[in-house]
């Protein structure tokens, strides 16, 4: 085809509508996602998360022997490391943790470590506690 009939005209512009803004022009040629959300429900699918380990008979034991003594001692707030693990919100699994902070008290009734910090951990979610001695 040849254009010679209109390649040395001038760009017609109407005198009925108004042109469109350059930036909603652009507009009309962004790209399309079919898929909304596709890829954001991919990489949450790859995110590795961590199984709760089952603690062994002599972990429990060690850990309740922990817990009986801080009942004893606490209104002395020590200050704890405290290893746990936080389940995931959205997916199977979760994460191990660690905290070190002062003790508040042991909630007994919602089996709950409370901390000074406000923070409250479960009971059953405790895989180990270290006291930080001071020096």
């Amino acid at each position: 085809m040849n254009y010679d009939d209109i390649i040395n005209h001038p760009h017609h512009v109407s005198t009925k509508h108004p042109q469109m803004p350059m930036l909603n022009r652009a507009a009309q040629f962004a790209p399309f996602a079919a898929l909304t959300g596709y890829h954001a429900a991919i990489e949450e699918a790859a995110r590795p998360t961590q199984q709760k380990p089952e603690l062994e008979e002599y972990d429990y034991e060690r850990l309740n022997q922990i817990l009986m003594l801080l009942m004893e001692r606490n209104n002395e707030s020590p200050t704890l490391t405290i290893s746990y693990f936080q389940a995931d919100a959205r997916k199977d699994g979760g994460s191990f943790e660690h905290i070190t902070a002062q003790l508040k008290r042991i909630d007994e009734v919602n089996h709950q470590l409370i901390l000074n910090n406000g923070m409250s951990i479960p009971l059953a979610d405790i895989i180990d506690i270290v006291e930080e001695r001071g020096e």
